[in-house]
């Protein structure tokens, strides 16, 4: 029986200054960029509140939750990536939202595609990654989801 690699279909999503690399089944829709309803008092990394499905949503900016600057998604390109949790607070919080800097691409990858390489890395990230010449970043989910569960809170 031949070797079947198994390829497993992903999102690169463009933030800042890095592309975020996600499996497919953790990305429950990407939607058209709109201002959050604004929380009074919000730490830098809540942009917002947002009304998805008939819940209200957190809206992280992922660059502000590593240190960096919130900045809103410019022009037509923006969207909101609500990501589906994965934690103990699922019941709670089935999902969460991140704000990107452009439309998300299609990846279908082998585990020989994806390399871990030594890169700096935020409390948002858990590790750097070279894709077929592109570094990526893949998002700690779990962290961004503790943020998520102090914005409802």
């Amino acid at each position: 029986m031949a070797d079947n690699p198994q390829i497993l279909p992903c999102l690169m999503i463009p933030m800042q200054d890095r592309q975020l690399l996600l499996p497919n089944v953790s990305v429950a829709e990407i939607v058209d960029y709109a201002s959050p309803e604004q929380a009074p008092g919000a730490p830098d990394w809540l942009m917002g509140m947002l009304e998805w499905r008939g819940l209200r949503l957190p809206v992280i900016s992922y660059d502000a939750a590593n240190g960096g600057d919130a900045i809103s998604p410019s022009g037509q390109r923006g969207r909101i990536a609500v990501l589906n949790t994965i934690g103990e607070h699922h019941g709670k919080l089935p999902f969460l939202a991140l704000a990107t800097q452009g439309i998300p691409s299609q990846a279908r990858l082998e585990e020989s595609q994806v390399r871990e390489t030594d890169g700096e890395v935020g409390p948002a990230d858990l590790m750097t990654v070279e894709v077929e010449g592109n570094q990526a970043v893949i998002p700690n989910l779990e962290y961004l989801e503790s943020l998520a569960l102090q914005a409802l809170a």
